[in-house]
């Protein structure tokens, strides 16, 4: 029986927030990535480009990104927040 190891960098793997959009891992980390459902069952990814994971909750591609945070309007939480703090202070 053969014993297949696998020897993982000492970097640590880097997640973008983009300020609107998806979570972005470089295509020079996929390597390092693996994505699984709720069943366990890895799940490719579409893109040799990176990865797109999609924050809205919109995509008709889940888990990946299909850009539908652009066409709904999509608002970061944070960024959501800062205008909806703003609103408030305008109606005082």
């Amino acid at each position: 029986m053969a014993i297949l190891s696998r020897t993982y960098s000492q970097m640590p793997i880097t997640i973008k927030v983009n300020k609107t959009g998806p979570l972005f891992i470089s295509p020079e980390q996929m390597a390092d990535v693996q994505i699984v459902d709720h069943e366990g069952n890895v799940i490719q990814p579409k893109s040799a480009k990176g990865i797109k994971l999609c924050r809205c909750g919109a995509s008709s591609e889940k888990p990946f990104c299909d850009g539908t945070h652009s066409r709904i309007g999509f608002l970061a939480a944070e960024m959501a927040a800062r205008e909806f703090d703003q609103q408030q202070q305008q109606q005082k």
